[in-house]
Formats: structure tokens, C-alpha cells, sequence
């Protein structure tokens, strides 16, 4: 199991002179998360069968934030999940809101279950919606046909 260290008296007040004291630690004010200041924006939410990603642009399409299903800890096939996608959601609408954000406009990709739970997660913390655009790619023709079998 190993060596079994013997500490002494003077190791122990070493140690704890080098940890800070619980008075000092709570005068210490919070810090403010640093950025911009915006006042309204664009959310992109892409959302395919595997994953859900969400992307938070200001007004010249500047990314201030994003965030996705697998940057939560979600892995596997719970990263294609609605409960995934409102995590993001709210998660990214906390971000949304320490920046100042008031309204944002949507513009959805895909066909991924996540598509609604994350707008829903994004707008439980109190950011309006002004417009929800859908930008899903739809196949007009699809790729040319196989040659037909010889016989």
C-alpha cells in the first residue's frame, strides 16, 4: 500500500499558515463576468439526430457564446436527447444574460428531436424572442441515380 508519512508539529503549522483564512476568502468581492454589453442578438441552433448546438451572435454575427450537448457531459446517444438540448439552452441563456442580452432572434438547422426543448430551455431565463427562422437544408433532386444492373 506504501510508505506511511510521519508528519511533525512544524509540518503541520507550515501547512497551515500557507492555507488563506476563511475571513480573508469571503471579503474577496465576486467577480463579474467580463465581456461585452449587448442588447439584443441572434441564436443558431443546430440540431441533428447525435448532437444539439447552440450558437449566440450579436447583431454583425459576432459569436459571443455557445455551447452544445457534449460540453455538458452528455455522451453517446443522450447528446441527441430534448432534456440535452434544454440544458444547452438554459446554459447558454445564463451566458446570454450576464452579457446583458434582452431579445434574440432564432434561426433553427436540422431535424433533431432537440429543436423546440432548446428554445424552450433558452426562454425559461427570461429572454424574448422577436422572430424563430427555420433554415433546414431540404434535398430538391438528391445525388444521380445508379446505372441499371446488366443481365
Amino acid at each position: 500500500m506504501g510508505k506511511k508519512k510521519i508528519t511533525t508539529k512544524e509540518e503541520e503549522v507550515k501547512t497551515e499558515k500557507a492555507q488563506p483564512s476563511e475571513a480573508t476568502a469571503e471579503a474577496t468581492p465576486p467577480t463579474k463576468i467580463k465581456g461585452r454589453r449587448v442588447d439584443s442578438g441572434a441564436l443558431y441552433i443546430e440540431s441533428t439526430y447525435n448532437n444539439t448546438k447552440l450558437t449566440l451572435t450579436d447583431s454583425k454575427n459576432n459569436v459571443l457564446a455557445w455551447s452544445s450537448s457534449g460540453t455538458l457531459g452528455f455522451r453517446g446517444a443522450k447528446k441527441g436527447t430534448p432534456f440535452a438540448a434544454a440544458k444547452v439552452g438554459e446554459t447558454l441563456a445564463e451566458k446570454a444574460g450576464a452579457m446583458g442580452i434582452k431579445e434574440v432572434r432564432v434561426v433553427v438547422k436540422g431535424v433533431g428531436s432537440g429543436r423546440e426543448s432548446a428554445i424552450r430551455g433558452f426562454i425559461s431565463k427570461g429572454i424574448n424572442l422577436t422572430t424563430i427562422q427555420d433554415k433546414t437544408a431540404v434535398p430538391h433532386n438528391g445525388p444521380r441515380a445508379p446505372k441499371p444492373r446488366r443481365t
